[in-house]
């Protein structure tokens, strides 16, 4: 079966083309600045890379390239769009409905739009995404791949916070985790990797890159997760500040400079974390090398210390409630590629079982997965590449099959 995998944002489309079940990459691209001038295609596959400036005035006129670049007679890959069989889409919100995939129907779409105003930058484009294949692809199965779903397994006590209960009731306040499409599917690889069911494996999932989030897993299943009901809190990121206390909000609304609340989002989600602390960058890479070099940057050094120290912390919480771990898990681009992340952030923890091999650390290289730990240690630490359209292919296919 050949499987489209769709990740439909506010201007632009991300897709994958795969033949299932053997999970083959036959073609992937984007079309991106939809509805703005300079808008392009940048389409991947065995026949090279191809890239062309192309007016896509919407998101149907880009559904319209995508499916005529694919079977274009130089670039493509398919002969005719009868070719492909189902159509999963990445939704970011699906809110208490959904523990798991499914197929789309008309109760599907009433869900994600009523779940809008919980993820007001996402869940539309994703609608209109799916809309947009609908019509062009008459008949063809349609699979919604939620990023919450996985994290719909934390039990109550973690999932609430200590708010009246009416908000909960009233207006769906509560933590919904992110990013969950990679922490399902490192989760599911970890287990293969360690021989183990499951059902029997424990583990701390780490997903870091510009947004990123860590997950507490046992048995097989999410049971707390570091961002909220927003992607917000939890640990630092690029521009977003993860946890602060919540009174430093109506500290700052009492300041001219931020009156106006949209001024505080802006800040909190666009203006902080790494970016903010270093004052320089939101990029890893960027804040090594001026830590590094030429006496070494306070501030970029800062960052990098407060980055490491949320995770070791959030680390030491959920080895308290998972009680017994199999294994630490970095993914994501700073995960995969951070040695001295994943050096910082479990070093010093012999004494809870935790040793890291630094020679094979720093042997790690994006795209590789592996055992970074002691041969003794208990706990072991690993990377593990994540591949979100890769599970999104899977679970399309499974569905739709």
């Amino acid at each position: 079966m050949i499987v489209l995998v769709i990740n439909c944002g506010s201007s632009s489309i991300k897709y994958q083309l795969y033949k299932m079940p053997e999970k083959a990459v036959l073609a992937k691209g984007l079309v991106e600045k939809i509805g703005e001038s300079g808008s392009r295609l940048i389409h991947k596959s065995d026949k090279g890379k191809h890239e062309a400036e192309v007016a896509v005035r919407n998101h149907k006129a880009g559904m319209s390239e995508i499916l005529r670049i694919l079977t274009d007679a130089t670039h493509g890959v398919i002969e005719q769009i009868g070719e492909i069989g189902a159509v999963g889409h990445r939704v970011v919100h699906g809110g208490e409905a959904y523990s798991g995939s499914v197929l789309i129907d008309d109760k599907v779409l009433a869900c994600v739009e009523d779940f809008c105003d919980l993820a007001p930058l996402h869940n539309p484009p994703n609608l209109t995404g799916i809309r947009e294949a609908q019509e062009a692809l008459p008949g063809v199965p349609m699979v919604a791949v939620f990023d919450t779903a996985f994290h719909q397994t934390i039990p109550p006590h973690a999932y609430l916070y200590a708010l009246p209960h009416e908000l909960y009731e009233k207006y769906r306040v509560r933590k919904y985790g992110f990013h969950g499409t990679s922490h399902a599917f490192v989760t599911h690889r970890t287990a293969e990797l360690l021989g183990k069911p499951l059902d029997q494996t424990n583990i701390i999932t780490c997903h870091l890159g510009n947004g990123g989030s860590m997950a507490a897993v046992k048995n097989g299943k999410g049971i707390d997760t570091t961002m909220g009901m927003t992607p917000l809190p939890g640990v630092v990121m690029g521009t977003r500040c993860g946890d602060i206390d919540p009174a430093i909000i109506f500290y700052l609304l009492g300041k001219d400079e931020f009156a106006d609340p949209k001024k505080i989002d802006n800040l909190l989600n666009k203006k902080s974390g790494l970016l903010g602390i270093s004052g320089v960058s939101n990029d890893m890479r960027d804040l090594e090398e001026l830590a590094a070099n030429n006496g070494g940057h306070p501030r970029a050094q800062l960052a990098l210390d407060i980055f490491n120290y949320r995770l070791k912390f959030y680390i030491g919480a959920y080895m308290a409630i998972l009680g017994q771990v199999d294994a630490i898990v970095f993914t994501g681009g700073i995960g995969e590629n951070g040695s001295h992340v994943r050096s910082a952030s479990c070093g010093n923890l012999s004494a809870f079982g935790i040793e890291i091999d630094e020679a094979k650390n720093k042997g790690t290289i994006r795209g590789k997965e592996g055992i970074i730990s002691t041969s003794g240690s208990k706990v072991k630490v690993m990377v593990v590449p994540t591949d979100e359209e890769g599970w999104i292919a899977t679970e399309t296919y499974e569905l739709a099959k």
